[in-house]
């Protein structure tokens, strides 16, 4: 390793090194203190775990015990833990598992839950089992749900059970949904026509006296087909101001319902809502409607 040489003075008879060689070489015999990587690798680590964290705590396809399917049925202040259980249970009812039985009790009274999110999965949970006579009872009366997403959902399912109550509701979900102000107020922050809805989207805002906003969320999945009030312009309860049409899931599982409780009555509805759609939904339209033909034919 090559040496540093530093100049030397003779003045006065006496030696030394230059005052900037001086500091030069303080500096370098001093040993360099290298910072530790542990406090940036924890935070790196924590950006990762955290998000996955949180991400495993939600994904419906954890699989749970037994005791935590029955302790999340129970937990209504968190709607995600309920649906996590309903969901395990749908995949055991589907599995032919005879032992989820044991939850139906909790899977009925929770067609009573405050919260949407749990009434609208008990609906479409309860539709895996159409042997069930509790599940069937509850679905009927689900079927009367204030929220359109419970009521279709128990419409799709009571389907199951060779039950044609739920036939109105399937013929309106082939229909766009009007959406009505909740409040009087002047109409704000509207979506735009072709936005893709779920539902939860924030649709509008009604703004009224004492700076009060009331937001209007989408009570349907599908795509907003027309903005009837100008952004600004004052509005009345109940006033009609989105329009969602359906989207195209939403439509296939309507059509699928339809073959087995449809009339001759629905085939011109079927035609008219689905000839503008997809080449899929066409051709479920077109098999809806020969299966009721097919029926109709039958019952003469």
């Amino acid at each position: 390793m090559p040496t540093r040489h530093t100049s030397i003075s003779s003045g006065n008879g006496s030696a030394g090194k230059l005052p900037e060689d001086s500091g030069n070489a303080a500096d370098s015999a001093k040993p360099q203190r290298r910072r530790s990587p542990l406090p940036l690798a924890i935070l790196a680590a924590l950006f990762i775990i955290a998000p996955f964290l949180a991400w495993y705590g939600t994904w419906f396809g954890r699989n749970l015990s037994d005791d935590t399917i029955t302790q999340y049925l129970a937990d209504q202040e968190n709607p995600r833990h309920v649906q996590h259980a309903l969901s395990q249970i749908e995949s055991r009812i589907e599995a032919g598992d005879p032992g989820v039985k044991r939850w139906y009790p909790q899977i009925v009274r929770l067609a009573g839950s405050n919260a949407l999110e749990i009434r609208q999965t008990v609906a479409w949970v309860m539709g895996q089992d159409n042997k069930a006579e509790e599940f069937h009872i509850a679905l009927a009366q689900l079927l009367n749900d204030s929220a359109p997403i419970v009521r279709r959902n128990a419409a799709l399912a009571i389907t199951r059970f060779g039950d044609a109550r739920g036939r109105s509701e399937l013929i309106a979900a082939l229909h766009p949904f009007d959406v009505m102000t909740p409040a009087d107020g002047v109409f704000e922050s509207s979506l735009a026509p072709r936005s893709i809805v779920s539902v939860g989207t924030l649709l509008a805002r009604i703004e009224q006296a004492g700076n009060r906003n009331t937001e209007v969320r989408s009570p349907l999945p599908g795509k907003i087909e027309k903005v009837l009030v100008v952004e600004g312009n004052p509005v009345t309860l109940n006033q009609v101001i989105v329009s969602i049409a359906p989207d195209e899931r939403s439509v296939l599982e309507t059509l699928l319902a339809l073959r087995f409780v449809g009339t001759s009555e629905d085939v011109a509805t079927i035609d008219r809502h689905t000839r503008n759609m997809s080449a899929k939904i066409k051709e479920q339209a077109a098999l809806t409607v020969k299966a009721i033909q097919s029926r109709v034919a039958d019952v003469k």
